[in-house]
């Protein structure tokens, strides 16, 4: 795990998944764009802020760690902060952010609808406009959509760019198991992912989740993924 940089307020260390990379996101055609625009978010770009919403498993956090990947191997100070997680710390956890030169704030309709919150966040948003720090930002819906109750934060957050991460359909999320399953050495064949595919939750968190533990019970019994091997190991 690559440690994020992290607000001085913070006790508990934030860390970003090593796979959590733009070279292991699977890039669907509708996906292209918002992509190559965070690619190149930090490099120059008259953007300084970018909204993503879409549903759960749709890829939103993976992307946000891998521009704080991506800042990290160039040095650019960054933190990643997920409030659906750090909301308990109270809002001071977003003091002095403007010192960064990256703020990623994951899953931000957590704390739609706490006015200490929003206040805190509306104050945060004009800071970092203020030194032209980076600001991605993620959340279910569009901001007019996340329950948000100050009206000014609600107008900043639909600012700058936005984009909606599509639902993957099953041939997106088919070749998203075999391309994590290929970075890890592993082979993946169609009939076993269809397999996970069919018979698994079908949410790309407990997906990968379940492909980890497959490939831990390959290396211990030094056998391929098989559909009668997937189903012992799973007890489907």
């Amino acid at each position: 795990m690559n440690n994020a940089v992290i607000p001085k307020q913070l006790s508990l260390a934030v860390s970003l998944r090593d796979d959590a990379t733009f070279n292991s996101f699977l890039v669907t055609p509708q996906q292209a764009e918002v992509v190559e625009q965070l690619q190149r978010f930090l490099y120059g770009n008259l953007e300084y802020y970018i909204f993503l919403s879409g549903g759960s498993g749709v890829g939103k956090t993976h992307l946000l760690q891998a521009v704080c990947q991506q800042a990290a191997e160039q040095k650019i100070p960054a933190c990643y902060i997920p409030l659906t997680d750090y909301q308990q710390y109270g809002v001071t956890l977003l003091d002095d952010l403007e010192e960064m030169s990256l703020v990623c704030l994951d899953d931000i309709d957590a704390i739609a609808g706490l006015p200490e919150w929003e206040e805190a966040l509306f104050d945060l948003y004009n800071r970092l406009q203020a030194k032209q720090r980076y600001l991605l930002i993620t959340a279910a819906h569009s901001p007019q959509a996340s329950g948000f109750l100050l009206p000014d934060l609600t107008s900043r957050l639909a600012w700058g760019l936005r984009y909606t991460l599509p639902a993957l359909t099953d041939e997106d999320k088919l070749h998203a198991l075999q391309l994590r399953a290929h970075q890890r050495g592993l082979s993946l064949s169609e009939q076993v992912g269809r397999f996970l595919l069919h018979h698994c939750a079908r949410d790309m968190s407990t997906l990968f989740s379940l492909l980890d533990k497959l490939d831990n019970a390959s290396l211990m019994a030094k056998r391929k993924l098989t559909v009668p091997f997937v189903k012992s190991v799973l007890g489907v």
